[in-house]
């Protein structure tokens, strides 16, 4: 079982950047892929991006890909989203998922992912 909390949001003007750090509980978090999705208000929860558990592949939603990097350190237990040229639209609620199961890259599907963390809030001004 692994814990999730996710740090590192705030309110920031468009075109800005904000880094997004998600921490990991746990001796095995290297067994988990990891993913990172969103829920604006009034909306369903989005999926974001995803990455392996060894870092070496991830992919991005349509609508944050050339803008986020997700990373990962598995030294330190640490999930990391980079946000660049930041638009209002990404405001909402990020959250950090892990998949225990996935061999690759996680899929963009919630069900996929087995624990959440409790999310943080990004808003972005225009």
């Amino acid at each position: 079982q692994v814990q999730l909390v996710e740090s590192g949001g705030g309110l920031v003007q468009a075109g800005g950047s904000l880094r997004l750090s998600c921490a990991a509980s746990g001796r095995t978090f290297s067994r988990y892929a990891m993913g990172w999705f969103r829920q604006a208000p009034g909306k369903e929860r989005e999926f974001i991006a995803a990455i392996s558990r060894s870092g070496a592949s991830a992919r991005y939603a349509d609508s944050v890909k050339g803008r986020f990097t997700i990373s990962r350190d598995n030294t330190k237990n640490m999930v990391y989203l980079q946000m660049d040229t930041l638009k209002p639209t990404d405001t909402a609620v990020y959250y950090c998922a892990a998949d225990p199961d996935v061999v690759g890259v996680p899929g963009p599907m919630e069900y996929e992912y087995d624990y959440w963390g409790q999310g943080t809030q990004v808003t972005v001004s225009s």
